[in-house]
């Protein structure tokens, strides 16, 4: 581990053996997603000056919809879009694929932050989900798009109430209630010794492929008008000059004069340095087995291919893929002094044995299967866990930052958000205390490392504990930085 990474979170007492390891053996250090040979040539990069009425800076999800969305509403609005690597590369093109209908988090995270505007948020982000399956079908998106649901697992006693009380709180906000499913009817949905209980949210997740969504956007982008420049990274945002009212944005070669510019750059230092404290980049994981054989997919059922969750602080995401892989990641959540964002932060090998010990843990009928695949990525974090948004430069720039994970879908109503936001419009989105409330910012280092640190042993503490919170839970409970899922 690098001197500078956080302490991991405990894998278990034992270390992964020979067969573990083995299963490693063979593994490519890149994106699943992206190590795709039909992977689209990028746009050239912006050379000389560009004049547009909305720039997007970032060629994520969030900058993606915000373009699309932008022409949806004025097609003649001149875009312009400009991204530092290549559309889809970073967060984008490396998740899980688990879009969800969720913009807060979870409801244990909504209801602990907006009680009162939880079945708002929660009927808007379900509204949010269709718009994506709709636009998945409007522009053709070829990204397997499969709105099959997610269940949340239990793998400890302890566990198995805390769904039943999550259920019981849909039930009493009148949102959509998930399915509780005990030992039998989850183990018969798919088969793990480890799994006590579910809770099966059906409507409220879609499955795909996050690489492909991210090319068919900016595909549907370019299509609709909107002129993209990738390898471009935006360096410098000010004010066009005197007597004008837009703003100007320096690239390496180039300029853009906008009216109005819209940030999408999630875990990257923001152009608006203020926005900064809010925001510290961690690092998560994944693998990705190889094909799995008849047999093997047999072995674990799995047939109505949903994503799956544990429950734990420390929690796994995994799900199945269109040509019958297994993605396996999260667990561990690794912060580096500083809160920098470098390509050699994404691999992580001691997070990987980790990984794959809790694998074959879960689904020990899969041995001998290997991993194919195996990287990490920068998560834009906040202290409330869900996405926050605001304008600055007297309202010509708007951001959307925060997504703490969840951006495969929120990012689409955080798009909506900014173009509310420059339009000067209220809206149903301008009003909520979502929308107009900020986290509380992180402390500068080396604060920030002592208490991430102390939140990450914390957590795992409780994990180990029956779910029995410290002090310092407690604490942050107290101040609104505590977390429940």
């Amino acid at each position: 581990m690098a001197a500078d990474a956080m302490p991991r979170s405990p894998g278990g007492s034992d270390a992964p053996g020979p067969p573990v390891l083995a299963a490693l053996a063979d593994v490519a250090y890149t994106p699943y997603w992206l190590d795709d040979p039909g992977r689209p040539r990028p746009h050239p990069a912006l050379v000389g000056d560009e004049r547009c009425d909305l720039l997007v800076i970032g060629g994520g999800y969030s900058g993606l919809w915000t373009a699309l969305i932008a022409k949806e509403r004025d097609p003649g609005r001149d875009v312009v879009l400009v991204e530092a690597q290549e559309a889809g590369w970073a967060a984008s093109g490396r998740n899980g694929g688990f879009c969800a209908a969720s913009l807060t988090h979870g409801l244990g995270n909504g209801a602990a932050r907006w009680p009162r505007e939880l079945p708002e948020l929660e009927r808007l982000g379900h509204r949010n989900l269709d718009a994506i399956e709709t636009a998945v079908a409007r522009y053709a998106l070829d990204c397997d798009f499969e709105r099959t649901g997610e269940i949340d697992v239990a793998t400890r006693p302890h566990q198995i109430d805390e769904l039943r009380e999550t259920a019981a709180q849909a039930a009493a906000l009148g949102v959509q209630e998930p399915e509780f499913l005990d030992r039998d009817a989850v183990r018969a949905e798919v088969d793990s010794p480890t799994f006590l209980a579910g809770l099966w949210d059906r409507g409220g997740v879609a499955m795909l492929h996050p690489a492909k969504l991210a090319w068919g956007l900016k595909r549907a982008c370019a299509e609709l008008g909107v002129r993209i420049y990738e390898h471009t990274p935006a360096e410098q945002l000010s004010r066009a000059g005197t007597g004008s009212s837009g703003m100007l944005v320096r690239t390496p070669y180039g300029r853009v004069r906008a009216r109005h510019v819209a940030l999408a750059t999630n875990a990257f230092p923001a152009l608006v340095r203020r926005v900064r404290p809010y925001i510290v980049p961690v690092y998560d994981h994944a693998l990705m087995t190889e094909p799995l054989t008849g047999e093997q997919l047999a072995a674990i059922g799995w047939q109505r291919r949903q994503g799956l969750s544990d429950t734990a602080n420390h929690f796994h995401y995994f799900r199945i893929t269109a040509d019958h892989r297994i993605l396996w990641g999260g667990y561990d959540i690794v912060y580096r002094y500083g809160g920098g964002v470098r390509a050699e932060y994404d691999h992580h090998p001691a997070t990987y044995r980790t990984l794959a010990q809790h694998f074959f843990r879960c689904f020990p009928q899969l041995e001998g299967v290997r991993f194919s695949h195996a990287w990490g990525g920068a998560i834009d974090t906040c202290s409330r866990f869900s996405a926050f948004f605001g304008s600055a430069h007297g309202g010509r720039v708007a951001y959307a930052l925060g997504y703490t994970g969840l951006g495969v879908g929120a990012s689409r109503f955080g798009a909506e958000v900014m173009l509310d936001l420059l339009a000067g419009d209220d809206t149903e989105r301008t009003r909520l205390e979502m929308v107009r409330s900020k986290p509380l910012p992180f402390p500068p280092e080396p604060v920030r490392w002592a208490g991430i640190g102390l939140t990450q042993w914390s957590m795992s503490r409780a994990d180990a504990k029956g779910g029995r919170r410290n002090l310092w839970l407690k604490a942050m409970d107290r101040v609104g930085l505590g977390f429940d899922s």
